[in-house]
């Protein structure tokens, strides 16, 4: 893998020169020294700075190996060290500091590559190149690393291809694949929020397209790939590899999990790095193992969802239902449904076609487990023919706790009063080392999966999800899948897998500056493929959430490992709660234009992914009530 970054030198920081290099899509400024404010007020516009004064109170620093020698303890992957003459000391700084990267002339790229490549270190050799043939000679001889000057993404472009089968890959001022923890407790928070609004989940530069999930405008994907990686015309317009083509390193476990031998944990992590060429190859693999489970049918659930309060006394800080911001006027007055009312909104939806009602809420602090035990109760005496899928496994926990039960115990009195299944929500990512920082008091991975497994073994089946693009990453994702991966191969309760994309306009830890702005387009289709080939003989139903994507958007991961576009949500509020557009409901007919124009085959399921007879609704119907 060869990277660059796009770095522009500057005598000082001014905001002329911060507007000018944002719009050119510079990454960095570098400059010779700089105070606090100069720094803040680049961060502020999203560019981070590196600086030749170890003074300076930058994101990095390019320092003589003097100098970084004499700069104390600092990570090593802040620091880039100058190539000197003096061989020797060059040495001794690279060993002593563990800098990320060596900056040497064009000219000595081949002599510091040589002398670099001593046993024990890990350095990568960067320089600036000018135009293709530099960079070119400059990885020929050994560079691992290209500093780049005003350069266009058909430049770009130009270079990617004619590297050929080498990776290219465009970092930030810190090197791609460093712990976002060190980076939290290292940076200051205005470059941290810069840092962590420029790079993607492995902490490469994110591509620079305006599109996120929820937002109202189809994703940037090329017409004939899966990979949004690049702009440049020959992307753009070109076509993704076929079959295995463009796979590199990765093609042996896509041979093996075409061959009915899914990836290990640590080779999930290695798939959820692919980039370009690589994704489209493992969402075709995706979508070859979708057409032995599934054929070319497509499936969705005519449902409505019941929001019964937004108060919660959790503080999870991605939730914008509970606590969105007055100011987007998304979320509105605090509200809490009667068990009367809730039965109604469900009524409603029964005579409108509906054969599931999904409950989902806050968690009230004057809630106990009897609450969720007359809503099912309520439902079921006057709808005895609807699915309930209700209750997360932490409504669940807590439910349990507040009657003083065990959570089995719990379970079986909502089995007896009628709940069908258990929707998956909760499990946002199931590592704790990110629940810590994105849902501290909620419970952890091990109790998410204690509710779970206790379900199953009662009889009560489950959807499995997973809430990315946040401060999460391949390591979490591939510990997630690991996770739900052990509990279906113990029970086999799992009915689904349900990825959702983390929607970031009203949601408060990005408003805080405290985590990404959503998956880039890329990181959603590698999150859907590799569910396909982690789950594969395990869990027959991979979803996409056209809540967070739109049903464009859903239709185009059709062709990446998913069989299902989930439900038509009657009255769904808190993705809108987060700032998307879409969510509110789309139709029947809405899902079969979609899937038919993929050249796929509609149907409607039930709950349990069983075909459902179509109701049509009947001569009493209610108008819908606004949730």
């Amino acid at each position: 893998m060869i990277t660059f970054i796009r770095l522009r030198p500057a005598d000082r920081i001014t905001d002329a020169i911060v507007e000018s290099r944002v719009k050119e899509c510079t990454t960095a400024l570098e400059v010779g020294s700089t105070d606090a404010s100069e720094v803040e007020r680049a961060a502020s516009a999203g560019l981070l700075t590196l600086a030749s004064n170890p003074q300076s109170p930058a994101t990095g620093w390019v320092l003589e190996p003097d100098a970084a020698l004499a700069l104390g303890e600092v990570p090593g992957w802040r620091l880039t060290i100058v190539h000197s003459d003096n061989e020797d000391m060059t040495m001794d700084a690279v060993v002593r500091t563990r800098a990320a990267f060596l900056r040497t002339t064009r000219s000595g790229v081949a002599a510091a590559a040589q002398r670099m490549s001593r046993p024990g270190l890990d350095i990568t050799i960067s320089v600036f190149v000018d135009d293709v043939s530099q960079g070119l000679a400059a990885v020929a001889a050994g560079a691992g690393d290209l500093v780049l000057r005003d350069w266009d993404s058909e430049r770009l472009g130009e270079l990617r291809d004619a590297l050929g089968g080498t990776r290219l890959v465009e970092r930030s001022v810190l090197p791609i694949g460093v712990d976002l923890d060190e980076v939290r407790s290292e940076l200051d928070a205005v470059q941290f929020t810069a840092w962590l609004r420029q790079v993607d989940g492995s902490g490469a530069a994110r591509p620079r397209y305006g599109w996120a999930p929820g937002m109202d405008e189809e994703p940037p994907v090329p017409q004939r790939r899966l990979s949004a990686e690049w702009s440049d015309q020959g992307w753009v317009g070109g076509s993704g590899p076929e079959q295995l083509e463009g796979s590199g390193d990765l093609r042996p476990i896509l041979e093996r999990s075409l061959a009915g031998m899914p990836p290990s944990r640590h080779e999930l992590e290695a798939l959820f790095r692919a980039r370009g060429d690589q994704i489209d190859a493992i969402g075709w693999t995706a979508d070859m193992l979708r057409r032995r489970t599934n054929g070319d049918e497509v499936s969705y659930v005519v449902n409505r969802n019941i929001n019964y309060t937004n108060m919660c006394y959790f503080r999870c800080g991605f939730c914008a239902f509970s606590k969105g911001p007055r100011s987007l006027n998304l979320r509105g007055d605090p509200y809490l449904m009667g068990i009367d009312e809730v039965v109604d909104r469900a009524e409603e939806a029964w005579q409108r076609g509906a054969t599931e009602v999904t409950l989902q809420g806050g968690i009230h602090p004057e809630f106990t487990g009897d609450f969720y035990v007359g809503v099912v109760e309520g439902i079921k005496k006057r709808l005895p023919g609807m699915h309930i899928h209700g209750f997360t496994p932490l409504e669940v926990w807590q439910g349990a706790e507040t009657l003083g039960i065990p959570v089995r115990d719990f379970l079986e009195r909502l089995a007896e009063a009628g709940l069908g299944t258990l929707p998956g929500t909760a499990a946002e990512i199931l590592d704790d080392r990110v629940r810590e920082h994105l849902c501290p008091d909620k419970i952890r991975t091990a109790q998410w999966a204690d509710v779970m497994i206790t379900a199953h073994e009662l009889g009560l089946r489950a959807t499995a999800t997973v809430m990315f693009g946040h401060i999460d990453g391949p390591r979490s994702w591939a510990n997630h899948y690991e996770v739900v991966r052990q509990i279906q191969q113990r029970t086999g309760g799992f009915t689904e897998f349900v990825p959702l994309p983390f929607v970031h306009m009203g949601s408060p830890i990005f408003l805080r500056g405290r985590s990404r702005p959503g998956p880039t387009w890329d990181e959603v289709v590698l999150i859907h493929a590799v569910a396909r080939l982690a789950f594969d003989g395990l869990i027959d139903n991979i979803q996409a959430s056209w809540v967070k994507l739109g049903l464009d958007g859903g239709a185009r991961l059709l062709d990446a490992g998913c069989n299902d576009l989930g439900g038509t949500l009657m009255g769904e509020i808190i993705t809108r709660s987060a700032g998307a557009s879409h969510g509110q409901e789309v139709s029947p007919d809405d899902f079969e234009r979609a899937i038919g124009r993929v050249g796929r085959t509609p149907y409607e399921r039930t709950t349990l992914y069983q075909r459902a007879e179509p109701r049509r609704p009947t001569k009493r119907t209610l108008p819908l009530v606004s949730e």
